[in-house]
């Protein structure tokens, strides 16, 4: 046997002594419907925060009625958000002249067909759920900075849940490793590489984990949670990018990647809004009850 088939064969024992990932990125089909896994988990993601939420807004005499309604902007503040995002700065040399596919879940060309949306971007759906946290609020005149407080608690979960279903679509791959736990994806190819969405997952679930505990613990004013939020989550990913494979191909020679530099701002803002809101806790009440509403629960 010469040098170049024992090689051949130390390489495939190489790879076959990697984790293999190929899994059926369907849960069920029933022929008119089929269930994916990350829609799965996109979905446990919002039902796990509205469990949560839930005992937050009933502990302040908030009533369910709001939550439904603050669900109903963050899940269209997230899917619009994350769309954009990603159409405006990972593809936009295609949108810029396909423009309705930003928006609609269809493909125009070469042939018409669905595709669902096919491109979503975190930094994108968290700054649009920033934008409809303002709005939502201001219309029911609840107290920003508590309501951002909680949405970051659960907002690290849902994160968790999301990169979860991106791990099912073997999607957001890590560079190629020699690492024990290193992934075979085998729908993408051979190679054996970072698992940078299953490192992003149990990183986002840490975070919750730990905003779970110090929100109940730190007495500190509305808004710190939320500003150290910005600052755990987006520090995780600034780190792991290092091991993720680029999303886009202008990405490659770049210092940093795309992902980096748009985590850069959000640091700062959350490092900003520690600092301003790092003093001891007032007993401002969320607010966001109607007279006849406080009345009931008074």
């Amino acid at each position: 046997m010469d040098a170049s088939h024992v090689h051949m064969i130390f390489m495939i024992s190489s790879i076959m002594a990697y984790i293999h990932w190929n899994p059926d990125g369907i849960v069920f089909d029933l022929g008119f419907y089929a269930l994916h896994w990350y829609s799965l988990f996109f979905a446990l993601g919002f039902v796990l925060s509205y469990v949560l939420m839930r005992k937050q807004f009933a502990k302040v005499h908030l009533p369910e009625e709001r939550l439904e309604k603050l669900t109903i902007y963050m899940v269209l503040a997230t899917v619009i958000g994350a769309r954009l995002g990603h159409c405006l700065f990972y593809d936009f040399d295609y949108y810029s002249h396909h423009v309705a596919e930003m928006l609609l879940p269809v493909r125009f060309e070469p042939t018409f067909a669905f595709t669902g949306y096919q491109g979503l971007a975190s930094h994108g759906g968290i700054f649009g759920v920033m934008m409809a946290t303002i709005l939502f609020a201001r219309n029911y005149k609840i107290s920003l900075f508590w309501l951002l407080d909680q949405l970051s608690v659960v907002g690290a979960l849902a994160g968790c849940c999301i990169r979860l279903g991106n791990l099912m679509n073997s999607e957001i791959i890590g560079r190629p490793a020699t690492v024990p736990w290193a992934f075979v994806f085998e729908r993408v190819d051979n190679v054996p590489r970072h698992p940078g969405q299953l490192y992003e997952a149990l990183a986002y679930f840490g975070i919750f984990v730990l905003l779970y505990v110090l929100s109940r613990r730190l007495h500190k004013q509305p808004g710190f949670i939320f500003g150290l939020f910005m600052v755990l989550l987006f520090v995780a990913r600034f780190l792991i990018e290092f091991v993720k494979a680029d999303q886009s191909a202008f990405e490659a020679g770049m210092l940093f990647n795309m992902g980096q530099l748009l985590s850069i701002p959000f640091i700062i803002l959350g490092i900003i809004i520690m600092i301003l809101k790092n003093k001891p806790a007032t007993l401002e009440a969320p607010q966001g009850l109607s007279p006849a509403e406080q009345e009931s629960h008074a």
